[in-house]
């Protein structure tokens, strides 16, 4: 029989996802399962972008531009426009979802065996991307007890060789939370210049931003326009994972022009996300407002209620919807598994994604779990009693 590649050996497994089959066993078994382990809102989709998708009368579901919907990127450059981010249709290559888009740009931007740091914990599907465009991740690391906060310039210093060749941050943060400043991204382009590097920058989270803070984009940033590579995607600010589209966004018209030659490979991006998408633009202001207090008074509560537990901490999180919490266990994996296959309280139990998968550096992350605080107010209350119940439980059964 023919072996594999050496490749598709090597490519990762998604941490949020692995431990997906114990959590269908438990279902099987009648135990309800409380989703923590991924970003999956159960904030409805906007009804207008819904309508549009209900009264879409076309005859055939056609390819559409290879680079996009021509009329969604025009509207998508006006969203962009409307937040100062000064950019025409011909700088958005619409992808299928943030992931394509992260691909694309790794692939695009970086040779064979070139690195890209990474402030860690980082999202886990960065590793797949990475290992995809066959470069190497070399991560610097964040600690929960400052916050996540963004390393200091000389941690960067530290890392750079001759290899390097960019910079990737998400911001706000999956899974920290935590968002960086205007100061903090200014210190980042000078060390782009300096070093002669790409910034790619994964803002899905922006419009979810707490306590007043504001959101500084790279592309606000001047002086940099050219190595400058913004990743974005409709699933977190409109809920709308399954419509798999986000975009490259770059005033590098090389780099767009070269995206594109990969985007043709695939033809194009689904039509009917883009459908929902360009719709998506013209959602009223209330829609967010809502979602803005949902978000901050499902934070407020589930940080709150996570700290009180006996040797839990977990810092607040500034942006997004996740928060890194440490637990009194000394192997996330093993316990994520146990809660699934062993533990129940009245019928329930959590399922939430292990830390490690979020780091690169082994050994980090072992008594640490990404929570993810997408479900209502009541069910997160339910989910945590269950999860201090079942960290008693599971020390009871290390003894």
């Amino acid at each position: 029989m023919p072996q594999l590649s050496q490749r598709g050996k090597e490519m990762p497994a998604s941490a949020i996802r692995k431990l997906v089959p114990y959590a269908d066993e438990a279902k099987k078994r009648g135990v309800k399962v409380y989703h923590l382990n991924i970003g999956q809102p159960d904030i409805k989709t906007p009804e207008n972008a819904l309508k549009a998708l209900r009264n879409w009368d076309g005859k055939v579901v056609e390819y559409s531009h290879s680079a996009g919907l021509l009329s969604y990127r025009k509207g998508l450059a006006k969203y962009y426009q409307g937040i100062d981010i000064n950019v025409t249709h011909d700088d958005i290559l619409v992808t299928a979802g943030g992931s394509e888009a992260l691909s694309f740009a790794m692939m695009v931007a970086f040779n064979s065996g070139e690195e890209i740091i990474i402030p860690e914990p980082f999202y886990t599907n960065y590793n797949s991307f990475a290992k995809h465009a066959c470069i190497n991740i070399v991560p610097i690391t964040s600690y929960i007890e400052k916050g996540f906060a963004l390393p200091t310039l000389e941690d960067f210093e530290s890392k750079v060789t001759d290899k390097t060749k960019g910079i990737l941050i998400c911001n706000p943060s999956n899974p920290t939370g935590g968002m960086y400043s205007k100061e903090e991204l200014l210190q980042l382009a000078e060390f782009a210049i300096k070093h002669d590097l790409f910034i790619i920058a994964d803002e899905v989270y922006r419009e979810f931003v707490y306590d007043g803070l504001v959101h500084t984009s790279v592309m606000h940033l001047k002086g940099i326009e050219d190595r400058v590579i913004l990743i974005d995607s409709n699933s977190k600010r409109y809920s709308e994972c399954g419509t798999r589209t986000g975009c490259i966004v770059s005033k590098n018209k090389e780099l767009i022009a070269t995206a594109l030659k990969y985007a043709q490979a695939r033809l194009s991006p689904p039509f009917f996300g883009q459908i929902l998408g360009e719709a998506s633009l013209n959602t009223p202001d209330e829609y967010f407002k809502e979602v803005y207090n949902e978000y901050v008074e499902r934070r407020n509560f589930l940080v709150t209620e996570l700290n009180k537990i006996e040797g839990v901490y977990t810092p607040m999180p500034k942006g997004a919807f996740y928060t890194i919490a440490q637990l009194p266990i000394d192997d996330c994996d093993k316990f994520c598994q146990w809660m699934l296959e062993h533990f129940s309280y009245e019928n329930q139990t959590v399922m939430m994604a292990p830390a490690t998968g979020f780091y690169a550096t082994p050994g980090l992350g072992k008594n640490q779990v990404r929570i993810a605080y997408v479900l209502k107010k009541e069910d997160l209350a339910s989910a945590v009693k269950v999860l201090a119940l079942g960290l008693k439980e599971y020390k009871k059964s290390m003894m």
